[in-house]
């Protein structure tokens, strides 16, 4: 087990970092950095658990957006190009498997983190570095491994298609969540027919336009509670007509309204 200490990750996007370890479970930890940072795209052999104890990070993981809040994690597989947004004063735990170590998917998933999970992680970071045939250290590192293949796993990803116009549409959409222009109306900018347009995200996304976007929705509308704006400013931010409409289609999707979910999920009004 090795556990580092780092103020931002900016030395660890070379494509190979985690692999220059022969243990089974790494973990990294950046704390307080005031600015938002980027991590740009990598991949590495070992698969990866991005846990954000508070803050947020959004992860581009092949052609999916996905959210990471507060008690949630997205689990990355080994050899998968990613890369991570992560908020100004986050602390972020960054946590590399080896590959061989864990039967998890070999797609990228959310995971709901419990509160042992999350201590346990926390406490192999504050270990000092030591070799995995320590004892006590190896049995930790079992637990831990044992533990994350039970954990719960969410949806709380937007796909983002490589095909060139869906592509174009999907960065539309997530630049200006705001935006209120029907399905007809993109299609002619993309010098289409509706029908054309919609038989496109169908094919590739396996969503309607109206269920593909309200996903964006939810997912955005997640990353903002998580941060603790207002009811009322993402309702706004996500061009509801009101706040009581916001927390309808919230509740309709979720089945509790922004501030239960809130409350449930972070403890926070």
């Amino acid at each position: 087990m090795l556990n580092t200490d780092k103020t931002s990750f900016d030395s660890i996007t070379d494509l190979g970092f985690a692999d220059h370890y022969a243990h089974r479970v790494l973990v990294l930890r950046s704390q307080s950095v005031p600015h938002s940072e980027e991590i740009p795209w990598h991949h590495h052999q070992k698969g990866q658990l991005v846990l954000p104890l508070t803050g947020v990070v959004t992860s581009f993981i092949d052609d999916k957006m996905w959210l990471v809040p507060p008690r949630c994690a997205v689990w990355i597989p080994s050899n998968v190009m990613h890369r991570n947004q992560i908020s100004a004063n986050a602390d972020v735990c960054m946590v590399f498997v080896d590959s061989g170590a864990l039967s998890l998917p070999e797609s990228a998933c959310t995971l709901t983190i419990t509160p042992f999970v999350r201590e346990l992680i926390l406490h192999l970071h504050s270990q000092q570095p030591c070799e995995e045939n320590d004892p006590a250290s190896a049995r930790l590192v079992e637990v831990l491994l044992d533990q994350l293949m039970q954990l719960e796993r969410e949806e709380f990803d937007f796909p983002i298609p490589d095909e060139p116009t869906l592509n174009r549409l999907a960065l539309e959409l997530i630049a200006r969540p705001n935006e209120k222009r029907t399905l007809g109306e993109w299609a002619s900018d993309f010098a289409m027919s509706e029908r054309t347009l919609a038989r496109m995200i169908k094919r590739h996304v396996q969503l309607t336009f109206g269920q593909w976007r309200s996903q964006l929705h939810i997912v955005l509308a997640l990353q903002k509670l998580a941060i603790n704006l207002s009811i009322q400013t993402i309702s706004e931010e996500l061009g509801y007509d009101s706040v009581s409409a916001f927390i309808t289609f919230f509740k309709k999707a979720l089945g509790k309204s922004p501030r239960q979910y809130r409350i449930e999920r972070w403890g926070k009004e």
